[in-house]
């Protein structure tokens, strides 16, 4: 079942084609009733074509870490300013993070921006993400002091995933420490250990940290 979807959305242009094409022979040969049940299949799928695109391909490949699969689906996507808003703003920010994964920085950095401005919050309200995802790449050019800001910011607006909150209190708990505000530091630090994160690669920052972290004035 799951191979019939993904034929579709790939090929959802061409089957629009085809229905129409149904439609007009059915008409042609005397069966009103079926060609308009193909017109009304061949419309809505034209409607999904233009508001979702491949996303849910994108969404897929990249959950699975398939980057280059992503990408082929993305660029199957040709007008994105017609995606229906919640889908859009997770089309700019699905391409922020492959442009990231991509070292493209400035493509990046675009891109969240465009998902920040593309307010819905029919799927819940994504701006702290956004926010945090844009303080990632702000301290990945070397804008630290933007990027800190950026992520007060993101924690302000709300972080859902705590996962990912725990990530941005560690980054916030190394910047203060090479401000040398280390209390400032040391409470970002307790606040991610106080999350009690799962992901393997916070749990291993926070268990070098707390190695460091306890001999430091302050």
């Amino acid at each position: 079942m799951k191979k019939i979807l993904n034929f579709y959305i790939i090929y959802r242009l061409p089957v629009v084609v085809a229905l129409v094409i149904g439609g007009v022979l059915s008409h042609v040969y005397g069966d009103p009733i079926l060609a308009w049940i193909l017109y009304i299949l061949a419309f809505f799928s034209l409607l999904l074509y233009f508001m979702l695109g491949t996303m849910r391909l994108v969404k897929d490949a990249v959950e699975e870490g398939n980057v280059d699969q992503a990408l082929i689906y993305i660029k199957k996507i040709r007008y994105p300013k017609l995606l229906v808003k919640p889908v859009r703003s997770a089309y700019y920010m699905l391409q922020s993070t492959l442009s990231m994964a991509n070292n493209d920085l400035a493509t990046a950095e675009s891109n969240i921006r465009k998902s920040l401005q593309t307010k819905s919050t029919l799927t819940g309200d994504m701006t702290g993400t956004n926010l945090m995802q844009l303080g990632f790449i702000q301290l990945r050019q070397g804008k630290v002091k933007e990027g800190r800001s950026t992520l007060l910011e993101a924690i302000k607006a709300g972080i859902p995933d705590k996962e990912s909150l725990a990530s941005v209190y560690l980054q916030l708990c190394s910047i203060e420490i090479q401000r040398q505000q280390n209390r400032v530091g040391k409470e970002y630090f307790r606040k991610a250990k106080a999350l009690n994160p799962k992901t393997k690669d916070i749990v291993d920052q926070i268990r070098i940290m707390e190695k460091n972290i306890s001999r430091l004035p302050g």
